[in-house]
């Protein structure tokens, strides 16, 4: 994949499977793209695709099976899928997750000053008589108030604890967060306030996200380029403009056309997916799409699933020269 002057994060060949055996589940396989400082990357597919698994592979909570993630800042570059668990510790900071159930993610016994204040003390900020203001300015920038530091998770409401999750990863002053599918566990009236929140965020903290969502709405809203995963595979990439107009692959063609439409007097054209995914521990041979592709041919059992660049910045895994 072609690379780009301002890269933060290059994935590489990443892999990740669970099990031994001659069948592992195949979370991730053979995974590549690239995230740019100050953008926000949108990470989309079906349950099962391996998003969330991504995620937690470049905030190393779990260790990759193969592959490399290098991570270029500060004049260095780093793979981070090679140090051990001592040395990445100083890259937690720069590194963030913002993890999709609230609640989950907050510790019930703990009052929230001291949930962020226990992010402060890991990294050494704000230590002292700079810890309260520190945490009143982090509650304010997310939209909440200073006197919430002394209550509890349970006090607070679900949009509310999503807010609590994201100033406790600025608090560290990172430069890439992680957003995993921070959404889902919200009420859609209270969605709209947190996207807006990040993209505010973003744009005054010089953030570099990447989103992780199965809402093809918000990522359109949100993202300035998207990564189509289907099986633990990439299956195209592009500016999200384009994806959306034009797409490359059958299965973002798909997952666009599978979307609720608004207005129910449109009618769609293209048939929905058809049947299950398929078990990752068993793959399909060739296009691991070709079992739910309404334009499969005999050819992609045999198809090379590597992406190819079809323009400058589109990427797709379909053999096809007719991917429209």
């Amino acid at each position: 994949m072609t690379t780009s002057a301002n890269q933060l994060l290059e994935v590489r060949g990443l892999r990740k499977y669970f099990g031994s055996g001659s069948h592992p589940v195949r979370a991730v396989d053979d995974v590549n793209f690239c995230v740019n400082e100050g953008e926000t990357l949108g990470l989309v597919g079906e349950s099962g695709s391996g998003k969330s698994t991504i995620g937690r592979l470049l905030t190393r909570l779990i260790d990759p099976t193969g592959g490399q993630m290098i991570y270029r800042a500060n004049g260095a570059e780093k793979d981070l899928a090679a140090l051990s668990a001592s040395a990445y510790r100083p890259l937690r900071s720069q590194i963030q997750i913002i993890f999709q159930d609230p609640y989950a993610s907050l510790n019930p016994r703990m009052r929230i000053r001291d949930v962020i204040a226990e992010a402060l003390d890991t990294h050494g900020l704000a230590r002292g008589a700079a810890r309260t203001p520190r945490i009143h300015e982090l509650l304010q920038q997310v939209g909440l108030r200073p006197e919430h530091a002394d209550r509890f998770a349970h006090e607070f409401s679900g949009g509310q604890r999503q807010r609590i999750g994201i100033a406790r990863a600025l608090a560290v002053q990172p430069r890439f967060i992680v957003a995993d599918e921070p959404l889902s566990a919200l009420d859609v009236s209270i969605q709209a306030q947190v996207v807006n929140l990040l993209g505010t965020l973003k744009q005054e903290l010089g953030l570099t996200l990447l989103f992780i969502s199965h809402d093809l709405d918000v990522v359109e809203y949100l993202c300035d380029r998207v990564v189509v995963l289907y099986l633990g595979r990439v299956m195209e990439v592009g500016p999200t403009e384009a994806i959306y107009a034009r797409p490359l692959h059958p299965y973002t063609r798909a997952l666009l056309e599978a979307a609720p439409i608004p207005d129910p007097a449109q009618r769609r054209t293209i048939p929905l997916l058809k049947g299950d995914l398929p078990s990752p521990a068993n793959p399909p041979s060739g296009c691991v799409f070709r079992t739910r592709c309404p334009r499969v041919e005999a050819a992609c059992e045999r198809a090379d699933m590597r992406l190819r660049e079809v323009s400058p910045g589109r990427f797709t895994a379909c053999w096809r020269d007719d991917s429209q």
